[in-house]
């Protein structure tokens, strides 16, 4: 992690970009207070398709296990005759 002021970070800001594109973070500093935070992009998503059609794929079979509970009619016939 590299720490510079905003004076030299306005002076080194291309400098600062290939730091930070390198993968290192960046910190600016204003009377030696944090204010800004340069982290480099993710080049690779998260997550992959194949885990995104893994995870439905779990998600369905999920659903086929639930059993429907009453219908809202059978409830309310339920609560009239108690």
């Amino acid at each position: 992690m590299q720490r510079t002021g905003i004076f030299e970070a306005k002076n080194n800001f291309s400098a600062l970009i290939e730091t930070v594109e390198r993968g290192e973070e960046v910190r600016i500093t204003r009377h030696g207070k944090e204010v800004v935070r340069m982290l480099p992009m993710r080049r690779k998503p998260v997550i992959t398709d194949e885990q995104i059609t893994r995870e439905l794929d779990q998600i369905a079979s999920l659903h086929k296990t639930i059993k429907p509970g009453p219908s809202w009619r059978e409830l309310r016939e339920e609560g009239r005759q108690s």
